[in-house]
């Protein structure tokens, strides 16, 4: 039987246990969680999601100090419309459970989709710290995949906030850790190599993004991410025919995921493959043909909800197709992305930034001081030298 069918199974199970017995606190827990589990990625509206927290968050008010009801709450408010009611689960899960490892990261969850960027790296630098001390206690021949999974999203955080030396620091850590084959295979790969794409990409580095080193193999999700960051990197750096070999291999990616039955990962692989593809049209000067193809990803990316691997993806599309409307001089719309994806992503530094640079070239000053001051407050720690700052500075 097909995973899919047995979670469904289950959670239909978990759907007649809880009606039978309605007052049996487990039963409803793990009614709650199956809802969550089985819920669409595609689904906008959370329905499923909203039916488990409206059983979850009474019962968390009766057991304030059960690490489950916690756990799950943060599950069940994962989305950027629901995070702001997992915020006291954020917050207390960690006090629960001091020496659990992901209960000092599952906070970060809620964090970072709110844009709270000092509670998210502190969340993750504390998870880390907890999981080494457990793997040095238990004798582990090394660290778990959940140590790469805390640095990653430690990173994302430090990067929308500026912090571009303690981001790299975190990578290399990462990059040193001796995690066993196997061991949390999705999250070692996933989050090992996004950590390091992260960092071209969110500074905008295009040239380091296309000279990332290329996946040790092409099988799963994970060999995309580099994929993608070379592709982008390419097409915004002059090497069009490079960046056209990369929307490739994320093509023939998309289509082995499909053909192996990961129909959510096809897609999302198939979103980066286009997003980049745009890329590639507009250097090659097909602007119309550019702006179609990368609002057909942004589209689709934004009915698409991620993964909890990861604290978000790479570069979302929105912002990308914003990026493209800025360059293209169409300053009404790109400030229209940015601001589009500031509303799924509050607090993302690029879009922050991108928001007031369009206002400002579209000579709505008052927008663009505003818009620059809060990149400068988002940029108080910053030590990368980016340049979005000097032109913020000058213009505030």
């Amino acid at each position: 039987m097909p995973n899919a069918s047995r979670i469904q199974a289950y959670a239909d199970t978990m759907a007649r246990l809880h009606r039978d017995f309605p007052d049996d606190v487990e039963v409803a827990i793990y009614h709650a969680l199956a809802l969550v589990a089985t819920a669409s990625r595609t689904d906008t509206t959370f329905a499923q999601q909203k039916r488990a927290v409206a059983i979850l968050d009474p019962l968390f008010a009766r057991y304030p100090e059960h690490p489950g009801l916690a756990h799950y709450v943060i599950h069940s408010t994962d989305s950027p419309r629901l995070a702001p009611l997992g915020v006291s689960a954020a917050r207390r899960y960690a006090r629960i459970a001091p020496a659990a490892p992901h209960a000092q990261h599952m906070p970060s969850h809620i964090f970072v989709r709110l844009g709270l960027w000092g509670e998210a790296v502190a969340s993750n630098l504390r998870s880390y710290d907890v999981g080494v001390s457990y793997a040095r206690r238990a004798g582990l021949p090394g660290a778990t995949g959940e140590e790469l999974h805390a640095l990653d999203y430690a990173v994302y955080a430090y990067l929308q906030s500026g912090r571009d030396s303690a981001a790299r620091a975190a990578v290399a850590r990462g990059q040193r850790l001796g995690v066993p084959p196997g061991e949390g295979s999705l999250v070692k790969a996933y989050n090992g190599s996004a950590m390091a794409a992260r960092v071209p990409l969110e500074r905008g580095d295009w040239a380091a993004a296309a000279a990332l080193p290329l996946p040790d193999a092409e099988t799963g999700v994970t060999p995309a991410l580099i994929r993608f960051a070379r592709a982008v990197g390419g097409a915004r750096s002059g090497r069009p025919d490079a960046a056209r070999a990369e929307v490739a291999a994320l093509d023939a990616i998309a289509s082995s995921l499909m053909a192996a039955g990961e129909t959510y990962w096809s897609r999302v692989v198939a979103i980066k493959r286009d997003a980049a593809g745009a890329w590639v049209r507009f250097a090659a000067g097909d602007t119309a043909g550019a702006l179609a193809l990368a609002t057909a990803a942004a589209d689709s990316e934004e009915v698409t909800d991620k993964h909890p691997v990861t604290p978000g993806e790479l570069l979302p599309a929105r912002e990308l197709l914003a990026d493209m409307l800025l360059a293209a001089g169409r300053y009404g719309e790109a400030r229209a992305g940015y601001l589009a994806t500031l509303a799924r992503e509050p607090g993302r530094a690029r879009s922050v930034y991108g928001a007031a640079r369009a206002a400002d070239l579209a000579g709505n000053r008052e927008a663009a001081r505003a818009g620059y001051r809060d990149y400068l407050k988002l940029m108080a720690r910053a030590d990368g030298g980016r340049p979005e700052l000097a032109i913020a500075r000058a213009a505030r």
